[in-house]
């Protein structure tokens, strides 16, 4: 869902995409035959997408602001992506002055990388592609500046744009011109694109954690006690008691590392002076406190079960 078009030349290199985005729901057959009538042409606009959508039982979000080019090191980075149901496919061409290199991942692991000199590069399904090719073989001129090139492409975005909803007319588009020959230009490529793996592989493992961590606090969240007998004291002095948990019962610390199990003691407060020794602990109401007189505890863990 996607139009990208990149020149790499021995003066620079320019890249037009645009920012569409769409995400589909529904049935997997239905989805087929959608982006079936979406490939070949037959639809040819949003409403009427929107409405071949509705009779196939699809559900459908457009936006218009994702960004698929990017500025890196001395390279322009052109990205579509795929969501499979485990990992996201990606295919990158990186472009600079006399070199280019692209890149094909699934997550952050390289499954393919070629490089190249100079050319027109072009990145979308085969009706936008085709179009592309033909408007470009019309309006491209080799003699004209990188900024006028960059203004045919856009144009020829904006043109395929009204003929199919899967490109978007909303545009960018990025230049690079520094000095390069051929051997420089993949020296940076290769530096380049090693560490922008690197980046993404970083980001995909802080994000994995994250999500780990995410689906841990929300488990450990629905454990919470909120009612019930916890454990009974064992021991008292002055105000500050340890308390027993029972076998249901564990104490988990604010980032929900595990602080004491069942049979272990905790440390509990109390304003009370009729606290005695066997005194079983409850919760009630979501407070916690002494079974016998609901007298108050306070305690810094937090208290759920198996």
């Amino acid at each position: 869902m996607s139009l990208i078009i990149a020149y790499i030349g021995k003066k620079g290199c320019v890249m037009a995409a645009d920012k569409r985005k769409i995400g589909y729901f529904g049935d997997k057959k239905n989805l087929e035959i959608l982006e079936k009538d979406l490939y070949d042409g037959i639809i040819i606009d949003d409403d009427e997408f929107k409405k071949r959508a509705d009779e196939l039982g699809i559900s459908v979000k457009i936006t218009d602001d994702a960004s698929k080019l990017k500025i890196v090191g001395n390279c322009i980075r052109g990205e579509v992506s795929t969501k499979g149901t485990f990992e996201t496919r990606r295919r990158r061409i990186y472009g600079t002055t006399s070199g280019y290199q692209l890149v094909e991942l699934l997550g952050s692991e390289v499954t393919s990388r070629n490089a190249g000199e100079t050319g027109i590069i072009i990145f979308g399904n085969n009706f936008a592609k085709k179009m592309a090719e033909n408007l470009i073989s019309k309006k491209f001129k080799p003699s004209s500046s990188l900024k006028s090139k960059g203004e045919v492409f856009e144009e020829i975005i904006k043109e395929v744009a009204s003929k199919t909803p899967t490109v978007g007319d909303n545009c960018d588009v990025l230049r690079q011109d520094p000095l390069f020959n051929a051997s420089q230009a993949q020296k940076h490529l290769n530096v380049t694109i090693d560490n922008d793996v690197k980046v993404l592989a970083k980001f995909r493992q802080t994000l994995t954690e994250q999500l780990v961590q995410q689906s841990i606090e929300i488990e450990m969240a629905n454990k919470i006690i909120d009612k019930g007998d916890i454990g009974k004291v064992v021991s008292i002095d002055e105000n500050m008691l340890f308390v027993q948990l029972n076998d249901k019962t564990q104490a988990m610390d604010e980032n929900w590392k595990k602080l004491a199990g069942p049979g272990q003691n905790v440390i509990m407060f109390t304003e009370s002076d009729n606290v005695k020794l066997g005194d079983t602990v409850t919760i009630k109401d979501e407070n916690l406190c002494l079974k016998k007189d609901e007298s108050s505890l306070k305690c810094d863990v937090i208290l759920c079960s198996l």
